[in-house]
């Protein structure tokens, strides 16, 4: 496969984003693995919580609800959250300071549970995302959508994004990208479309010494209607 160099995806989004300096600031770096292994794992199972509310959904009432949200579910402590009978789970869901589908609610014990079964071979649910490697994050997808609840598509992704993890995101502009140069075809999320998507990011990976995160959003920023003006 005869992949565009990165450093015309990079000019591009330079021309795109008023210069260097200009792009440079909007991009954002990844946490280490030493810093994700320091992570509460409460806080993955909120970032779960919050990624599948937000999907579908206004972000922004959203996040305005969200300390209803760390209250009403204990601040996500896994060990709490997996001792609850289902009818208080029912009752949380009614609670008016909250989103109030069950459907979703019902996400937050079953990926604890997910979570604790992770801690108890790794350790800590941290730790287990920290080790996974980044040139097969989308196994790591693939691992959160077939064991978790609601973590397929882009939510698992955007989570895993939001908490630090080094991964790329197939937004609408990154896919445009991908079809355009013709990295992958047919369904966004097959097997095969998933593999050539990764094998595209690990070369420009190796050859820029960038993220995928920052790769990501370069590839993102060099289409699209996210111009601005210089």
């Amino acid at each position: 496969m005869n992949y565009e160099p990165f450093e015309d995806i990079y000019n591009r989004a330079c021309q795109r984003k008023g210069g260097r300096a200009s792009l440079e600031l909007l991009l954002t770096q990844p946490l280490t693995n030493e810093q994700l292994a320091t992570i509460a794992d409460d806080r993955f199972l909120a970032q779960f919580t919050k990624s599948i509310f937000q999907s579908g959904f206004v972000w922004r009432v959203i996040h305005s609800k969200w300390p209803a949200f760390e209250e009403v579910f204990w601040e996500f402590n896994i060990e709490k959250l997996l001792m609850m009978p289902a009818d208080m789970l029912e009752r949380k869901s009614q609670d008016e300071r909250i989103v109030r589908n069950f459907t979703k609610v019902k996400t937050v014990p079953a990926n604890a549970q997910m979570m604790r079964n992770v801690q108890l071979e790794h350790g800590s649910f941290a730790q287990f995302i920290a080790d996974w490697p980044e040139e097969n994050i989308i196994g790591l997808w693939l691992y959160l959508k077939k064991n978790g609840q609601r973590l397929g598509g882009n939510t698992g992704p955007y989570a895993l994004r939001q908490i630090g993890k080094d991964t790329f995101i197939l937004s609408q502009d990154v896919e445009s990208y991908l079809r355009a140069h013709n990295i992958i075809e047919g369904g966004l999320y097959t097997k095969r479309s998933l593999e050539a998507t990764q094998r595209a990011f690990n070369h420009w990976r190796e050859e820029s010494g960038r993220s995928l995160t920052e790769l990501s959003r370069l590839i993102a920023f060099g289409v699209g209607e996210n111009l601005v003006s210089t």
